[in-house]
């Protein structure tokens, strides 16, 4: 299996960017595709994540309302529309998959590369 992340850039304060992460190769029905970001000296935090099979979703309360996470089977691609982007959402955003729906990172085997957020004026 192989993820492929994009889509970050810059963005003013209250702008919109959409992640996108292709997934190439197999992945089960109970399996999970999350987004983390990650501040320099900290540790990796969950976004938001999205069971393949049945759709269920997990968004962290900081993203709540503001964040949206989809995915495109057709296309094996899942995407993460964050709309008012804030100062604090800059960071690098990964992508990874995992065996089920979780908020730890060590749940998940399989990492794209990240991509960077900036939020700026």
């Amino acid at each position: 299996v192989q993820l492929q992340a994009s889509g970050g850039g810059l963005v003013q304060p209250g702008g919109s960017l959409r992640l996108s992460c292709a997934a190439s190769g197999v992945a089960s029905a109970d399996s999970a595709i999350a987004w983390f970001r990650q501040a320099p000296g900290q540790d990796r935090e969950v976004v938001s994540c999205i069971s393949i099979g049945e759709g269920r979703k997990y968004y962290v309360d900081s993203v709540k309302d503001r964040f949206t996470i989809s995915r495109d089977d057709a296309r094996n691609t899942v995407y993460l529309q964050m709309n008012s982007l804030k100062p604090e959402d800059t960071v690098v955003y990964y992508c990874a998959l995992g065996s089920k729906r979780a908020q730890d990172p060590n749940m998940y085997d399989y990492w794209g590369q990240g991509t960077l957020v900036t939020v700026s004026s």
